[in-house]
């Protein structure tokens, strides 16, 4: 379901933008690591970033947060505790990790039973002093929390269908009593992390076709903007909160041949690099992996053309004050064009 507009108007319209924020018919949503997902009463939900959907299963968002190390984890096999953890603890570490995490024999895993920020603490050192990796790319690579796409309806029915709404699990469905909407989980596999360009792609796993078919698709732009020539809007979660969604408008002050450096004291820090769009506009914290959209007259739709990827206190490097200051009004962002290669060859979108 591609997001189709009236092509007898050379301007875009408000009905076009709003199907852009309609739950029913955006291609914006939420990928989410979940400890537990087939335990209900055990699932857990981090590590929360946006992403949209560009056609048959393939969303994008960015890599940043993939390398970020989450210091503890929540859960975690028995069997790969023993043979990954304990293997390496010395008798006093040993005790205190068995303190905080409890063995269900059922289940075969251990679960975190403390919430006490000391504790988290100590429990993040012990596992960095060991050299564990609680990267989320690592924890997802094996299997002890998982990404997943988050979909919410106001309705019961998965985009309104009851027929798609009985292809899932019932554990895969739950209401969220926060938002008021009903929740589908849709698990993800990372296909590809760009991370010098800070874009990752990822696919459905596991969802019937049917699923997929149903799911509004973002039609893609590798232009390279190099001037304010198109009004760009910057899709992304409502500023109290994701559960809804704003389209705001964003303007391009600039553009960079882009360098930073990304610590990673595991795999290495790595650099970003290449063309960015320089950009003015609101962006909330937490917007990374939001896509930013034109207006094609030619196609009489939006069209995706780059993804949100930092927060740039350019304003506030004068006087060196970036550290801890929220007052940002600038934002990075990564230009498709600079994947656009790899990104078809990987999905034949083409």
């Amino acid at each position: 379901m591609f997001l189709h507009f009236d092509t007898n108007n050379a301007e875009p319209v408000k009905a076009d933008k709003r199907q852009l924020i309609d739950e029913l018919t955006s291609p914006l949503h939420r990928i989410m690591w979940v400890y537990n997902a087939d335990e209900p009463n055990r699932r857990i939900f981090e590590n929360n970033i946006s992403a949209f959907h560009i056609g048959k299963g393939y969303f994008l968002s960015v890599a940043h947060n993939l390398r970020i190390q989450q210091g503890y984890f929540r859960s975690i096999d028995v069997a790969r505790y023993r043979q990954e953890i304990l293997s390496i603890l010395d008798g006093a570490q040993n005790r205190f990790m068995e303190q905080h995490y409890q063995t269900d024999e059922y289940t075969q895993k251990k679960y975190l039973a403390t919430t006490d920020p000391a504790a988290l603490q100590n429990i993040a050192t012990i596992l960095k002093q060991k050299r564990f990796d609680t990267r989320w790319v690592t924890l997802s690579e094996k299997k002890i929390c998982t990404p997943h796409l988050i979909f919410q309806f106001r309705g019961q029915d998965f985009y309104g269908d009851s027929d798609l709404s009985q292809l899932f699990d019932p554990s895969m469905r739950l209401f969220d009593n926060d938002a008021g909407k009903h929740t589908f989980l849709v698990p993800v596999e990372l296909v590809e992390a760009f991370y010098q360009e800070d874009i990752a792609l990822y696919r459905i796993v596991g969802a019937p076709a049917e699923v997929i078919d149903r799911i509004p698709v973002a039609d893609l732009n590798f232009d390279f903007i190099e001037d304010d020539e198109k009004p760009l809007f910057c899709l992304q979660s409502s500023p109290s909160g994701p559960a809804g969604r704003l389209l705001n408008t964003a303007k391009i002050e600039g553009m960079l041949d882009h360098f930073g450096i990304f610590p990673d004291d595991i795999g290495g820090n790595y650099r970003f690099e290449g063309y960015r769009y320089l950009i003015k506009g609101y962006f909330r914290f937490g917007s990374s992996g939001s896509p930013y959209f034109f207006y094609d007259s030619a196609k009489g739709r939006y069209v995706a053309n780059a993804i949100q990827s930092e927060a740039s206190g350019i304003q506030l490097s004068i006087k060196n004050d970036r550290e801890g200051n929220f007052q940002y009004v600038n934002a990075i962002a990564s230009p498709l064009s600079i994947i656009k290669d790899r990104l078809l060859a990987l999905t034949a979108l083409g």
